[in-house]
């Protein structure tokens, strides 16, 4: 039996196979989710339009979304509620899911998501990551009732997409040792439940020997960010899955845009809080190597150079990193490092690690 078969709640339905998407049809005609057929699809500008062009949905309007911008969202939103939608589908990538969900949360109908890569954790989590003018924010929105995942069209695009999931899977470790820190430290309530969806999640990636050219990788892969996405779910926040990991790559999003893509900041943000906790706590060191292993295993990049940063630029990010989510405590916010300290660890890391 599939994982998320055995751990999923209701209502959320998933499928993720080859030629899952021939079930799109039929969940958005569902009578308990639109009584009149009358449905949106979202596209983005990659196979979004593809898919869409091939539904059998007679009273379905197609709308293309161009940017993951709030604007962009908003905009979306007021033709939904003009329209009078039951429900609207998202296929694309990250940003086409979310800003499907903000705008499906604003006109108050059901949102089904239909993933064409696994970039990232957002498929199914309660939140939205949208562009402004000063940078990227993250919006409380609705769950999708339903995910739809063809392991086709992820296989279809490009590989480093697909692989950059991986680092926003594994870094759910980070984030988990971070809410349990801020539960130590600060008295934060940590949601057990929640706490077990994120890390079955990475543990179900950390050791696997064979890659994203495998069906049954990509399965577990598929599984493993909706499962992260259920976490959030259950904690309310994004807690479980986003600690000091996510706040660097945050920060290196708002200092040096255009970087990298989530998923490989996520993981280098991950390795490098591990290793900050290994060496001003004196533990994780097992996991630290782990995280290094399956991120080289899969190609993903480890340290600051790997993704066109020196490490002046890194520490820049790492200093920065803490408020880009104010009040959230994680090993950045216990150790408060002095620039100078963290110009330090920036280089003990790369000397360490890049070996």
């Amino acid at each position: 039996m599939p994982l998320l078969a055995r751990m999923l709640p209701s209502p959320l339905t998933i499928d993720v196979r080859q030629g899952a998407i021939s079930s799109l049809g039929a969940v958005l005609a569902d009578r308990r989710i639109a009584t009149e057929g009358r449905v949106a699809v979202a596209v983005g500008p990659g196979q979004g339009a593809q898919i869409a062009a091939g539904l059998d949905l007679p009273n379905c309007e197609v709308f293309r979304v161009e940017n993951g911008s709030i604007d962009v969202a908003t905009e979306l939103g007021k033709k939904l509620r003009s329209g009078h939608y039951e429900a609207v589908a998202g296929i694309g990538g990250g940003k086409t899911i979310d800003v499907t969900k903000f705008a499906a949360s604003m006109a108050g109908i059901p949102m089904v998501a239909v993933a064409t890569n696994l970039a990232h954790d957002g498929i199914a989590s309660p939140t939205a990551s949208l562009e402004h003018e000063s940078g990227k924010g993250t919006y409380g929105v609705g769950m999708p009732i339903a995910v739809v995942i063809d392991v086709d069209y992820v296989r279809a695009a490009p590989q480093r997409l697909v692989r950059s999931g991986i680092g926003d899977a594994i870094s759910n470790f980070s984030a988990i040792a971070d809410w349990e820190l801020a539960g130590r430290e600060q008295g934060e309530p940590v949601d057990g439940m929640a706490v077990t969806f994120a890390r079955v999640a990475a543990e179900a990636l950390l050791h696997r020997t064979d890659s994203v050219e495998s069906q049954e990788f990509l399965t577990v892969l598929a599984e493993a960010l909706v499962l992260s996405g259920m976490a959030m779910s259950v904690a309310g926040s994004s807690r479980p899955a986003s600690g000091g990991c996510h706040e660097v790559l945050h920060a290196i999003d708002q200092l040096f845009p255009g970087t990298s893509n989530h998923g490989e900041l996520a993981g280098i943000g991950a390795l490098f809080t591990y290793f900050l906790r290994q060496k001003y706590l004196g533990e994780g060191e097992r996991r630290m190597r782990d995280i290094r292993a399956c991120l080289l295993r899969h190609e993903l990049p480890i340290l600051p150079g790997d993704v066109g940063l020196d490490e002046e630029a890194f520490a820049r990010a790492v200093a920065y990193a803490p408020s880009t989510r104010p009040g959230r405590y994680t090993i950045l916010e216990h150790l408060a490092l002095a620039d100078d300290e963290i110009r330090r660890s920036v280089g003990e890391y790369v000397e360490t690690l890049g070996r």
